[in-house]
């Protein structure tokens, strides 16, 4: 899934802009409750077993610890329990850290974190932020604080992590000026936030699309020949109100969003609330089929995650020779933007037909199997906007010559096959057609003498 830019304009023939709307979201997956995932029973260690260096706790013999797989959901300032460890060979800390494995000094700002926010070593080497005690300081994710096991050789007989550990070396709690007399000393509340900046992880060489190989339908780019496009592993970290970069998208069959998305392997009609997200934030699919809310132009809409706009690739048929998605996209579809209140308006081409019976139009109209006469404004819509009916008998706004007119859609202009029986040997639709009855070019004041009748550049909206 790629990256789709939706086209706004205050008059009809204006030159194209691309006008991104700011938004923010929070996933139903981050929200959910870290509870424990069962328990283990303490043992009592060997003689000389449990390092106790900065008064940490030994396990005792038959209680039972709980052990979580989870850590409690990462926002803008998360709260947790800062404790103390020694990194240093022959610390508290045991073997070398995970990280990278080796020893880090005291007077080093490193920590270890819960197992949850370890996230099997996603954070490994980043930074974060720890607010507390009124300063604040950068430290290192060097290691796991283990929440899953506890109480044998290799953990140094002490119990699991807690789910909401940053484990510290001195130097952190130093530079945030907590002195080892204080009672905090040890075990303090504080905030912590990832700090590390998402950065491109190298480019993608651009190359033109074959003809018909790049379905423009919502405004999309094509790859340019030759021209570098960065391309990123990451997104940028989520909190409570995450920035985004809203586009848009169809998800629909022949919409311009290819093949069917990528969690459920399903086509979504426009008129369902559904997203792709960047690679970083889609997280392998770990956010598939969950709800986010999005914020934006003053409202707001819970939309459904289906795909994933990749980040990591494109400019190839697979991504229908589109860009590589930056790495702060929600593309959504057109249901997004109209619960946000936003009016969408898509430049297309107006051409004529008659829906008349014994017209060009061939057979009834689709959507009501009726026939429909020339002096009835109507349309039929390509297939990516026709979105399998979704739009039948709805009415569309169209913008043209200076005028506008509304018009009913009735049919489907089938950009998917054409030159047999069934199309009048007609060749299929292009993508961005609007196929209109005579009285839709009379409202919009073109002459029949015109050199623009039966083909004109127009813009339409959803009415």
């Amino acid at each position: 899934m790629t990256m789709k830019q939706v086209c706004s304009s205050t008059t009809v023939f204006s030159v194209v802009c691309f006008v991104f709307l700011v938004t923010n979201f929070l996933s139903n997956v981050d929200a959910q409750t870290c509870k424990p995932s069962g328990n283990i029973r303490g043992r009592k260690a060997p003689a000389n077993q449990c390092n106790q260096e900065n008064d940490s706790d030994c396990c005792k013999q038959g209680k039972l610890y709980p052990i979580y797989r989870c850590s409690p959901a990462v926002s803008g300032h998360t709260k947790a329990i800062l404790t103390i460890n020694s990194f240093a060979k022959g610390g508290d800390g045991g073997g070398p850290s995970e990280c990278d494995n080796q020893y880090h000094a005291d007077d080093t700002p490193v920590v270890a974190l819960s197992t949850g926010w370890y996230k099997g070593g996603s954070r490994c080497l980043n930074y974060i932020n720890i607010y507390g005690n009124g300063n604040s300081v950068k430290a290192k994710v060097v290691d796991e604080c283990d929440s899953t096991m506890g109480c044998d050789s290799d953990h140094d007989y002490q119990p699991p992590c807690d789910n909401n550990i940053v484990d510290a070396s001195k130097a952190v709690w130093q530079a945030l000026g907590v002195d080892e007399s204080s009672s905090d000393w040890g075990y303090m509340d504080i905030y912590c936030v990832d700090a590390q900046s998402c950065n491109p992880s190298g480019n993608i060489r651009g190359r033109k699309a074959p003809p018909g190989q790049c379905n423009q339908q919502n405004d999309s780019d094509c790859c340019k020949q030759g021209k570098l496009y960065p391309i990123y592993r990451c997104s940028p970290a989520v909190s409570g109100h995450t920035k985004a970069i809203l586009t848009i998208n169809s998800f629909a069959e022949g919409g311009d969003g290819g093949a069917p998305s990528e969690c459920d392997n399903k086509y979504h009609p426009d008129n369902t609330p559904v997203v792709a997200l960047s690679t970083g934030w889609y997280k392998g699919g770990s956010r598939c089929l969950n709800y986010i809310n999005i914020y934006g132009n003053g409202n707001s809409v819970k939309a459904k995650v289906v795909d994933e706009c990749d980040s990591t690739m494109g400019c190839d048929s697979d991504h229908d020779y589109q860009p590589p998605c930056d790495n702060n996209i929600v593309d959504a579809s057109k249901a997004v933007w109209l619960a946000l209140g936003v009016r969408l308006q898509f430049p297309a081409t107006l051409t004529i037909n008659s829906f008349a019976e014994g017209g060009d139009g061939g057979a009834p109209s689709e959507c009501d199997n009726k026939y429909h006469p020339d002096n009835t404004p109507v349309v039929a819509l390509s297939t990516g906007w026709y979105s399998g009916g979704s739009r039948c008998l709805n009415y569309i706004n169209i913008y043209g010559n200076g005028n506008s007119v509304k018009a009913k859609v009735v049919d489907e202009c089938d950009s998917t096959m054409g030159c047999d029986s069934d199309h009048d040997y007609q060749p299929p639709c292009d993508n961005n057609i609007v196929d209109a009855s005579k009285a839709v070019w009379q409202a919009l004041g073109v002459d029949e003498s015109s050199s623009d009748w039966g083909y004109m550049d127009i813009y339409w909206s959803d009415a």
